[in-house]
Order: structure tokens, then C-alpha cells, then sequence
């Protein structure tokens, strides 16, 4: 069997390169003799770091070549279809669902995140290329919700996010102790997000006032240099010492240094996710809905949103303590919600699998 995989991959963003991660270990756990091409930006990168063949993105005869071969399509995970980081995103990913379509190969939407979705044109591609397509999983409600309001007739199975089937329990990392790192520390993960909001100053304000209480901070930047930047201009703006992890750690090890801390500070959505299968208890600042709805999921707490003034740095600092006030509770929380979500994240490999199989009898 032979499939093509169609993401944001190949752009060392580690959250998305976890969801690859996940996606390729679990298709090879169905069947180990899979072929897998990965669409990258980074093909020479993808192929090393994952063991699967890939192409060029942007190559369209590369592309339309690999699917023309392939047995079908997977689109996903990942936030793919939507139009608030720019317009070229819906284009792209529901074009190479197109092709997919065109070559009459089935086409698996994978455990998607769904939106926002603001202009006419961007629901009019989505509602088109979607109706066609032979199998949607979502990866929340409001992704469902999303879909069927702007027209989606095909209907879609609610799925937890891939990278929830990753077992994170051998994974090491050496930075830690070659930094001399407490043992006990608070993990932070920030993004830069444009908005009048100065919620980088709240941040700071209040992982000061946590090391004041006896707190370690451990920044741990998701999406390589852009995180890393973004880390070093709230310590920039602290006047207690903290620690900022390598932006270019594996996803491993990123996984391990959040899965070592007390609990996560984070914005990513997936630093929280990493916290979850690491049964990490997690404080969440949202800048998009996906991290309200992964937090619901999870009954862990939303300190505030970075579009919005009314949150402050108590509401970290009041969020944070209340956890470390009983956090045996939390942990036994947070680990009862994701060992569900572990097991159910199974099942999507096992869809495509099922579905890619019937389509070669």
C-alpha cells in the first residue's frame, strides 16, 4: 500500500512535524511494508528524520506524480483549512485534495482542526472540495460545528488529535542536566501573535512573581527560531533569571522537557497536547479557538485570551498556584482525560487504513 501525506510538514514547526510523527509511526504499526510520501518543504529533512520517501510541496508535477501512484490521499492533521494566517492556505491544501479527487483516489481528511474560516470565497472551497472527499475526522466539535454551518453536507467523525498516540514515556533529553536545570520547574511555551493586547508583559509579569514564590522557568520553544524569539523577548522583559531550551531540539526531546515540569504554561497548541499524554497538568493562554477546545477536552484551565483585556498576570499566577495547591488531583485529572483520548487516537490510522484497502478491491 502506498499513500501520500499532505500537511504543513518540512517547516520545523515542531507541533506539526509531531503530527507527521504520529501519523507515519501509527500507519507503520497497522503495516509495517506501508509506503509513505510525505508532501515537504523540506523533502531531504522529512525522508531522514522519518524514514518515508517525499517530495516537493510546491512541484506540482512531483505532486500529482506521487498521488497518481498512490493507493490515496491523507490531508492532515493539523490546522490546514483556514484563512487567518493568510489566503493561501484553503487554495493549497483543498487543491491538492483536488488532485487527489481528479486522479480518483480516495482522499482521508485526517483529524483536522477546522477553521477560522472568515471569507465567502475560503467556505465556498472548503464546502466544494469536502463534499467530494471520501472520509472527514475532525479533531474537536467545533471543527463539526464549523463545517456543517458552512455547508458541509458530508458528515465527519469527531477524533483526537495524532499526536495524542504517541507514548512519551521513554523519551529522554540531556539538556536539562547539562544546564544544571532544577529538577522542579514550570515549562513555558509562547508564540508572537498580532494584537494590541500586551499579553507578553502579563506573561512576564507573572512568571516573575512565580520564581519570587521559588519557581524555575524553562522556556520551550515549539516552532524552532520564530518561538525561540519570541521566548527571549519575554525574558527580556522579566527581572527574575530563567532558562530558554534550544528552539532546534527534537520533538522528543521537546516532549520530554515538558513532560519532566511541574505544569505548562502554553499557547501551542501542541505544548498542551504534549503535556497531556505526558499526564502534564497545563495553564493555557488562547490566541485561537482550538486552544479553548483542547482545554475543555482536557478540564484544564484557560488564564486568559491574548485578543482580549480582560485577563491580567494574576490570572496566570492565580491558575498556576491553584494546580501546585493540589496537584496530585490535577495530575490524576489530566491523565484520566488522556489516556481515553490515547486509546481512541488509535482508531484513525486504522480508518484510513480500512479505507485505502477497500478502495484496491
Amino acid at each position: 500500500m502506498h499513500i501520500v501525506l499532505s500537511g504543513y510538514y518540512g517547516f520545523d514547526n515542531v507541533g506539526d512535524e509531531a503530527i507527521l510523527f504520529s501519523i507515519v509511526q501509527a500507519l507503520k504499526g497497522i503495516n509495517p511494508d506501508i509506503k509513505l510520501t510525505v508532501l515537504s518543504n523540506n523533502p531531504e529533512t522529512t525522508k531522514a528524520t522519518y524514514g518515508t520517501d517525499a517530495v516537493n510541496r510546491w512541484k506540482i508535477k512531483d505532486v500529482i506524480s506521487a498521488i497518481k501512484s498512490s493507493d490515496g490521499l491523507i490531508s492532515g492533521g493539523g490546522s490546514l483549512l483556514q484563512d487567518e494566517t493568510g489566503m493561501k492556505s484553503i487554495p493549497y491544501y483543498a487543491g491538492i485534495m483536488k488532485i487527489g479527487q481528479w486522479l480518483n483516489k480516495p482522499v482521508f481528511v485526517y483529524a483536522q482542526g477546522m477553521g477560522p474560516i472568515k471569507q465567502g470565497l475560503s467556505k465556498w472551497m472548503v464546502k466544494k472540495t469536502l463534499n467530494k472527499v471520501d472520509l472527514i475526522t475532525v479533531r474537536d466539535e467545533d471543527s463539526k460545528a464549523l463545517l456543517e454551518k458552512i455547508g458541509v453536507t458530508k458528515s465527519s467523525q469527531v477524533v483526537p488529535d495524532p499526536v495524542m498516540s504517541i507514548d512519551a514515556q521513554s523519551f529522554t533529553n540531556e539538556w536539562l542536566k547539562k544546564n544544571d536545570v532544577p529538577s522542579s520547574y514550570i515549562a513555558v511555551s509562547i508564540r508572537d501573535w498580532s494584537t494590541t493586547v500586551d499579553y507578553k508583559v502579563r506573561i512576564a509579569n507573572a512568571l516573575d512573581h512565580l520564581v519570587q514564590q521559588g519557581n524555575t522557568i524553562v522556556f520551550v520553544p515549539m516552532h524552532g527560531k520564530l518561538d525561540e524569539i519570541a521566548s527571549y523577548d519575554i525574558v527580556g522583559m522579566m527581572r527574575e533569571a530563567s532558562y530558554v531550551a534550544p528552539g532546534d531540539a527534537s520533538i522528543q526531546e521537546k516532549i520530554s522537557l515538558i513532560g519532566q515540569s511541574r505544569l505548562l504554561i502554553g499557547m501551542r497548541l501542541h505544548s498542551l497536547i504534549f503535556s497531556a499524554i505526558n499526564h502534564t497538568p497545563f495553564v493555557a493562554i488562547s490566541y485561537d479557538p482550538k486552544i479553548d477546545s483542547f482545554s475543555s477536552i482536557c478540564e484544564q484551565p484557560v488564564a486568559g485570551h491574548v485578543g482580549e483585556e480582560n485577563w491580567d498576570s494574576q490570572a496566570i499566577i492565580t491558575q498556576v498556584e491553584n494546580i501546585m495547591a493540589n496537584e496530585a488531583n490535577h495530575t490524576d485529572l489530566i491523565r484520566g482525560k488522556a489516556e481515553v483520548l490515547q486509546k481512541e487516537a488509535f482508531s484513525t490510522p486504522q480508518l484510513a487504513v480500512n479505507l485505502f484497502s477497500q478502495s484496491n478491491l
